[in-house]
């Protein structure tokens, strides 16, 4: 496990003392999703839940109760069951969650119904994620009705629901040195991947035979899921921001476009490189690529702790208009192409976003009014992209149907930042560099 023991004990500890007097936490994980008919999708616990136990089951219930003199972390999980675990594999069970994930009591889950009123009766305050799962709202507000039932008797409900990702989303915007490694892990893989994927390319394969080269590297070095569904776009589908069919050949001359990124330990990474399929940038596809990568370098630059969050998106707007009024793209003077918003129908998506245990993690990008910012400890993504549709007959014929997004993953420091993702080449020799060598000694042979 990339997370320890005391590294959750430590958040549950943090997030507790955060919370009102004489309040109650509850946080469900994850449901199981049903793929087809009786095939289920490979289960991934809620990112809050994992957060505060550690624990991967579904069907599980973490609560917080701050002051309970009988411990102040409860679980409720699935029993042990050998009948059900000859098909479905080992659990925990009560038993193993006290063991080894720091509860100080631990109950069946099928006894939640019994139970949790009872630990939810006399708090006055109760902290949930209230909108994320309907059948379980409902399941909080019946336990909260039945102790309004009996206020006749002397049953004491909560007059408050606080909602509590206010809370654990501020807190996992900071990541520990440990949740750092575990980024850089999930980098190094998927580095890995992009990699493997640049050697194989050649003209006349199909998007998802790079795909496929992608996953086995994931897979072979432990990250048995990608983080995210893998874009491959060879020539114009690149220009699809979210274009995930992966099913076209990818042809003599295009470049084609790899967003992809795996999860290891609960983390993730998302990388984006562009580069020709035939290992050889055209003098058009370098121009518009150079640009993209100078707009990103300055991007990069420009993140350090006391930076706000837009600062690097403006900078890179600056440069990116600058750029395409240089290559004739655009016409007038750079600042009021900027105010007018000209530039959106080629660069029409911001930065980056942050990262984390989702790849578009959690926490806020303004604080009231003010844009947040940047401290040691964050983490995001820098990804300035240059769209040119293949229609547009305003740009000349040779940038048409182009599109190049360069995407690395970024952790502030003390200093300046750092940039997990540096493994996967990214300038024009570089790319190049590497594909003419695996074309040379064989794909397999440039990965040794």
């Amino acid at each position: 496990m990339a997370i320890g023991k005391a590294e959750f004990a430590r958040r549950r500890q943090t997030l507790m003392g955060m919370m009102e007097p004489n309040s109650i936490a509850i946080v469900p994980t994850a449901s199981v999703k049903v793929r087809s008919r009786d095939t289920d999708f490979p289960y991934r616990p809620d990112s809050n839940f994992f957060y505060l136990s550690g624990f991967n089951e579904p069907e599980a219930v973490a609560v917080l109760l701050p002051g309970r003199t009988h411990g102040e972390f409860v679980m409720f999980c699935r029993e042990r069951n050998p009948e059900k675990e000859i098909w479905d594999g080992v659990r925990a069970g009560p038993e193993g969650v006290l063991a080894s994930h720091g509860a100080d009591d631990a109950f069946p889950v099928d006894d939640i119904d019994d139970i949790l009123p009872g630990l939810i009766e006399g708090r006055d305050r109760v902290y949930y994620a209230m909108g994320k799962d309907p059948v379980f709202d409902r399941r909080v507000m019946n336990w909260v009705n039945r102790i309004r039932e009996n206020i006749g008797i002397g049953a004491m409900p909560p007059g408050e629901f606080l909602d509590l990702d206010h809370l654990l989303h501020d807190m996992r915007l900071y990541k520990s040195a440990a949740e750092v490694r575990a980024l850089q892990k999930a980098c190094d893989i998927s580095a890995a991947g992009h990699r493997r994927a640049m050697a194989a390319c050649k003209p006349g394969m199909m998007e998802y035979e790079l795909e496929a080269e992608l996953l086995y590297e994931f897979t072979r070095q432990g990250a048995r899921q990608p983080a995210y569904p893998s874009i491959v776009g060879g020539g114009r589908n690149a220009c699809i921001l979210h274009y995930i069919d992966n099913n076209a050949p990818l042809r003599d001359g295009d470049l084609v476009l790899i967003d992809a990124g795996c999860e290891w330990a609960g983390y993730a990474a998302d990388i984006t490189r562009t580069f020709p399929v035939n290992g050889v940038f055209s003098p058009a596809q370098k121009q518009l690529y150079e640009l993209v990568l100078d707009v990103q370098l300055a991007a990069i630059a420009a993140l350090k702790p006391g930076a706000h969050w837009n600062q690097a998106h403006e900078i890179s707007v600056q440069v990116m208009v600058e750029g395409l009024v240089r290559l004739g793209i655009l016409h007038g003077e750079v600042a009021k192409l900027i105010e007018e918003g000209a530039y959106k129908d080629y660069y029409m998506h911001r930065i980056g976003h942050w990262l984390g245990m989702d790849v578009h993690d959690v926490g806020d990008y303004r604080v009231g009014d003010q844009w947040r910012v940047l401290e040691s400890g964050m983490a995001l993504t820098v990804e300035p992209g240059l769209y040119i549709r293949a229609d547009d007959e305003r740009v000349p014929k040779k940038w048409r149907g182009l599109a190049i997004r360069i995407e690395d993953d970024v952790v502030i420091t003390r200093q300046g930042c750092q940039v997990l993702s540096s493994d996967v080449p990214k300038t024009c020799a570089d790319i190049e560099q590497l594909m003419a060598q695996a074309r040379a000694t064989g794909p397999q042979q440039q990965l040794l």
